[in-house]
């Protein structure tokens, strides 16, 4: 059975930090490129990250670029969003997925984790 499995998220004073946890199951997940999607509620899904299967290459949203940083640890299954400087604007539910293709169709999502970011 295929899991994504997020944690980390959770209640966050603005200018904080998070660590968000992917973690992965049922899959070659080194064979993967994986990417942070985040919803906030009543709109539309917002990429915010993306790192290839080795974690050699990694790319972020404008919105992001500079206070986020993807990461994977393909011995662990796992891959982590650090998010730093966080804004009231960052609160969404953060899901991790898995795109085999590397073009941006995922194959696989994790069921979210929230993130809120308020004082």
């Amino acid at each position: 059975e295929v899991q994504l499995v997020e944690s980390g998220g959770g209640l966050v004073q603005p200018g904080g930090s998070l660590r968000l946890s992917c973690a992965a199951s049922g899959f070659t997940f080194s064979s993967f490129a994986m990417s942070w999607v985040r919803q906030v509620p009543g709109k539309g899904f917002e990429w915010i990250s993306d790192i290839n299967s080795s974690g050699g290459s990694t790319a972020y949203a404008d919105s992001v670029k500079g206070r986020f940083t993807i990461s994977r640890d393909n011995a662990k299954n796992t891959v982590y969003l650090e998010m730093n400087s966080l804004k009231p604007e960052d609160t969404a539910v953060y899901y991790c997925a898995a795109d085999k293709s590397g073009s941006g169709s995922y194959d696989y999502w994790g069921q979210g984790t929230q993130v809120t970011v308020s004082s």
